[in-house]
Parts: structure tokens; sequence; C-alpha cells
């Protein structure tokens, strides 16, 4: 399965990609929310990991994009912020993401959410 990985952060995006890869996944990744809109429609990911707070539109507004357009709503969306307040994670599942998980992402739990969503 291709994941997509999108973070402003080249750090964490080295780390989930690395994660991910040796984990046996295809990984792609973008830097920004408009970057993944348009990544999305070429790479037809299996699963988005997305981070909330980046530049430009962030991952709340990105996942209601993903999650309103027929083309796109079947992808299961993980958000990974450093925002950890319930509401934040009430919000993020309310614009249709699957799961929302707060950083520093801990390496088990990110491979079961998406080994959990790769066979749902």
């Amino acid at each position: 399965m291709k994941i997509l990985v999108v973070d402003d952060s080249p750090t964490e995006r080295w780390f989930l990609t690395d994660l991910l890869l040796r984990s046996g996944y295809q990984v792609a990744t973008a830097s920004s929310g408009e970057e993944a809109l348009s990544k999305v429609r070429v790479e037809r990911p299996g699963l988005i990991v997305l981070d909330v707070v980046m530049p430009g539109r962030n991952g709340f507004q990105i996942t209601r994009d993903l999650s309103r357009d027929p083309e796109t709503k079947g992808i299961p969306i993980i958000l990974c912020s450093s925002k950890d307040a319930e509401i934040d994670r009430i919000w993020g599942l309310r614009q249709g993401a699957r799961d929302y998980l707060t950083k520093p992402v801990r390496p088990e739990e990110l491979l079961q959410r998406v080994a959990e969503l790769a066979t749902a």
C-alpha cells in the first residue's frame, strides 16, 4: 500500500517516511496542504498521514476537502498534530479523519493504526 505523508517539517517527514518504508509500505511525501491535494490525484495513496499545523491550508481544511470529494473520500486520513486538546481531535474527526494522533508520534502506535486502516 502507498501512504502519502504530509508535513511541513522536513524532520517529521523523514521520520515518518523512514518508519513506514522500513515497515514495508510505499511512501510519497508532500510538504504542504496544496501539494498534498495535487499529489493525491497523481499518487492515488491508500492512506494519508497528515499534519494539522501547516502554513497555508491546514490539515483540518485538507481533510475536509478530501473527505467531501467523491474521488478521494474513501482514502483514510490519520491526522498527526502537536495540538493535543480533545476539541482538536473531535474537530479533526468531524472533518473526515479516521484517526488523530498527537506528536511526538509513537512509532508502534502509528504502525498499529496504519495496519488497522489498511485492512478496514
